[in-house]
């Protein structure tokens, strides 16, 4: 008997079918045309961070370690030993790591407050502080006393070549070298005080100083000046531009050599050489409105924070490779300050909180991603959707919605799960109702801690017409 074989058939793909497209990399969120952006970028997080880059996780949650009154006026740090915060109740406190005390009450329940460490010819270094209300105020790591000799009505306290620099209206003014008590010498030494009106094609007044090393920048609200020399005899000051200037003194903070402040225009970067510029989070363009004299920028050394009172935070990653923007809720900050490599932050609730853990002071945080319109090689292209799946890491629900609309709010919730553990899992998205659909946005949303791996499409292009 002849044995007869048969060549075994193959199973012959249809056209058009696409290996499955994974995006394992994640950039945070871009406000481009949604058509034309990367698929790895977002058209909207709420609550999500590039702390795990390249994957995607829910922001660092909160505990509230103090409060006072209704609104934080101003942080400070001792030392990186305390934290130094004042209240619209009128009173200073002091946080040691433990317990609060009072320092000093009766201050004016409005005015700002801005800080900095000098020591000078001062016993030991003192935490100064004023806020061009009540008399500028030191503390020695006691008690809080006025400081003699100060102006009055002093704003933006800081320090450079070893003087101390404040703001009265227009005019710039520094202590006599190491003599934080004398404001008012001028005896045509090296050792002098220092004054001069900032002039200003808007006649507005200084609302912004930052020492370093190198210069003093002084900020005003349509303009930014830098101050260079080490002695009053060679000091100097140059204009960088009249085109922008600063939101107030608590929009600025500078990183690494650079300067990110806020305007209302948008949110600028100066590095020296080069008028201020926004290249950099002009893909934040359009999230960015509502910037106003009550916004506040800070920094936990790693990451940048930008505060948008209607309960927008603009967070922004520099690291080399990553550069990438976060939009997180829930932390109405005016205030941002690091002690002891953790970042502090006084509320418009009156509240200090600190960034630490994966809940908001015992309550889930509540996050969200939203994808592109995803669609073939091009967006006129029909389109047959088979599978989506997405790799994730999740404690807490999690539910995924699905629309056919570039934008808008027609989602249609496919799936919800839950999990208790950080075990990779995949789940696998329905898309049925989906499927002769142009294009499909995602929206992944849910209470609790997540981490984002991997989303995957697999689709068949159709013909166009």
């Amino acid at each position: 008997m002849k044995l007869i074989q048969y060549e075994p058939s193959e199973k012959q793909p249809l056209p058009g079918v696409l290996a499955p497209i994974p995006i394992r990399e994640f950039k945070g969120l871009n406000g481009f045309d949604p058509l034309s952006i990367d698929d790895s970028y977002f058209t909207d997080t709420q609550n999500m961070t590039t702390d795990d880059y390249p994957a995607i996780s829910t922001r660092p949650g909160y505990s509230v370690i103090g409060n006072g009154g209704s609104r934080v006026l101003g942080m400070g740090v001792w030392k990186d030993r305390e934290l130094h915060v004042v209240f619209n109740d009128g009173t200073w406190r002091r946080w040691n790591g433990s317990s609060w005390s009072t320092l000093a009450s009766g201050l004016n329940t409005s005015a700002e407050w801005s800080f900095t460490n000098f020591q000078g010819n001062l016993s030991d270094v003192n935490l100064i502080g004023c806020n061009g209300a009540d008399p500028v105020k030191k503390y020695d790591g006691s008690s809080v006393a006025n400081l003699s000799g100060a102006p009055q009505n002093g704003k933006y306290m800081t320090t450079y070549q070893n003087r101390l620099w404040c703001a009265v209206g227009k005019e710039l003014w520094s202590c006599a070298l190491d003599q934080p008590t004398t404001w008012a010498k001028f005896t045509g030494n090296q050792d002098d005080s220092y004054r001069k009106k900032i002039e200003s094609r808007r006649g507005e007044d200084i609302n912004m100083l930052s020492g370093s090393l190198s210069k003093l920048t002084i900020g005003m609200p349509g303009s930014l000046h830098e101050l260079y020399g080490s002695l009053p005899s060679d000091f100097n000051t140059k204009l960088i531009t009249e085109d922008t200037g600063l939101a107030n003194h608590k929009a600025a903070i500078t990183q690494e050599g650079f300067m990110r402040f806020m305007h209302n225009t948008g949110i600028y970067e100066y590095g020296g050489g080069m008028p201020p510029e926004k290249s950099f989070s002009e893909i934040v363009g359009n999230f960015l409105s509502g910037i106003t004299d009550q916004s506040a920028a800070g920094s936990d050394g790693r990451k940048l924070y930008f505060n948008i009172p209607s309960d927008r935070l603009m967070v922004y990653d520099p690291r080399a490779g990553i550069q990438a923007w976060s939009r997180w809720s829930g932390i109405q900050a005016v205030h941002f300050m690091v002690m002891q490599n953790k970042l502090y932050i006084g509320d418009a609730q009156g509240r200090v909180l600190r960034l630490e853990g994966t809940t908001d002071n015992g309550n889930g945080i509540t996050w969200s991603a939203t994808t592109k319109p995803f669609n073939g090689g091009s967006a006129a292209q029909k389109m047959r959707w088979y599978k989506m799946w997405v790799v994730v890491e999740l404690t807490g629900t999690m539910q995924i919605h699905l629309s056919p609309s570039i934008q808008g709010e027609d989602w249609k919730l496919v799936q919800t799960i839950s999990g208790s553990g950080t075990q990779a899992r995949r789940v696998i998205i329905p898309v049925a109702s989906f499927a002769r659909e142009n294009w499909i946005r995602v929206k992944f949303s849910g209470t609790g801690w997540v981490r984002l791996h991997e989303f995957t499409r697999q689709t068949r292009q159709l013909p166009l017409y």
